[in-house]
């Protein structure tokens, strides 16, 4: 099946990318719901990584785009601390007091709302209550990060009824700490900051130890940036990914030992790694190789697509994914099948595996005008192979979160 959000065709909105649907739909509903048209409307992307793969927890960098999948919400402003939200994704209304926030163990997706206002009060602004109505078509558990965008999308909401802003690099370390603290998930920073901060036809290039970014050019007509999902669970997610997390903070131990200075693999150069080899496991040396090395494919990144050279970053992205599979080890069957097929298919750049790995999605850049052979040729290969089915997205690189109204 090939995913693709309807196009928005009104020039007064063109700033923004929006699936019109979602809007009116939204809208619609808010005043069957509360009576009323709504006071604002918000919006909010996913987002998929590039390139940069298990970088962000060694201080290193990404390359992650905000893509054409989103959360809406319309609302309005209450005069009391009372917050009433209802999910037409879930057909579901959870309502809370602001002087009273808790976890919510039965509509779960309403804690990352929840999260949102609990950590506004705890950091000191003034939320108001609010009535709001929330639809999203950013497909869930698939990798393409529904939680920041519900949760970034949930902050501006909270702005717009508070009548107060944020600037943007702060609404995505509120919101990451809000997942953290009432949410329990230990999330890196690159989600929320590209869904916040993302720029239209560019990549963000983000420093995720100092948050300095940049918008990088990717080709605004031509080429198409395709998430294959694998629809593999992900059952040793968890438990490999903290594995990988302790093999890579045992080497930057062993290398810290001459050089108190090292403090994550971000601080240490393919050179320093070699000369350390003989002091550590094997496995943890491939840990951190693929790290150092994927920090440079990166930097790399940025210079070939800012001097043009897509041919050059999907090259990159093919490398980046033998990495993951050979030195990282987070990638498997499913993976490897889809993203091989992918580089059997003519039009194709570069493809690799995105996210934690053991299944999840993969990501491809391609030639628009080969997107179906694309699809129908993966998805042949994919299912023979594998005996299962893929879900594929064709996405585009779209603006950051905004207020629509």
């Amino acid at each position: 099946m090939v995913v693709r959000p309807r196009r928005n065709n009104n020039s007064h909105l063109e700033s923004c990318p929006k699936t019109m649907s979602q809007i009116e739909t939204v809208c619609r509903e808010f005043h069957d719901l509360f009576g009323m048209e709504p006071e604002f409307v918000v919006r909010a992307p996913g987002r998929v990584n590039l390139i940069g793969e298990h970088t962000d927890y060694n201080d290193g960098f990404v390359f992650p785009a905000a893509i054409n999948f989103e959360v809406v919400i319309a609302g309005n402003r209450r005069n009391d601390d009372q917050v009433r939200i209802h999910s037409l994704v879930f057909h579901q209304t959870s309502t809370y007091s602001l002087n009273k926030i808790d976890y919510d163990g039965e509509y779960k997706w309403s804690n990352y709302v929840r999260a949102i206002s609990d950590q506004l009060v705890k950091t000191g602004h003034s939320p108001s209550g609010m009535n709001a109505v929330v639809t999203g078509n950013v497909p869930l558990s698939s990798g393409l990060s529904s939680s920041a965008a519900i949760e970034v999308s949930s902050c501006l909401a909270f702005e717009a009824s508070g009548r107060f802003t944020i600037d943007s690099v702060d609404r995505a370390v509120l919101c990451q700490s809000a997942e953290r603290q009432f949410v329990g998930v230990n999330c890196g920073i690159m989600d929320q900051f590209v869904s916040a901060n993302g720029v239209k036809d560019h990549a963000l290039f983000l420093d995720t130890r100092s948050l300095d970014f940049r918008p990088v050019p990717l080709p605004e007509t031509g080429v198409s940036i395709v998430v294959c999902d694998t629809n593999k669970p992900r059952g040793l997610v968890d438990s490999q990914y903290n594995k990988r997390r302790s093999e890579c903070e045992e080497a930057v131990s062993v290398i810290a030992q001459t050089d108190p200075d090292i403090t994550s693999l971000r601080d240490v150069t393919m050179e320093q790694l070699v000369v350390h080899e003989g002091e550590m496991k094997r496995e943890v040396f491939r840990r951190a190789r693929h790290v150092i090395s994927e920090n440079n494919r990166v930097l790399k990144s940025v210079d070939l697509l800012e001097s043009g050279d897509i041919d050059g970053f999907g090259k990159l992205m093919n490398e980046s994914h033998v990495s993951l599979q050979k030195d990282f080890e987070v990638s498997c069957l499913e993976l490897d099948t889809m993203v091989e097929a992918a580089w059997n298919v003519s039009g194709v750049y570069g493809s690799r595996m995105t996210g934690a790995g053991f299944g999840g999605c993969t990501v491809s850049l391609v030639k628009s005008d080969f997107v179906d052979q694309f699809e129908q040729q993966v998805q042949a290969e994919y299912r023979a192979k594998t005996g299962l089915d893929a879900t594929i997205y064709v996405c585009s690189a779209e603006a950051g979160a905004s207020r629509i109204r």
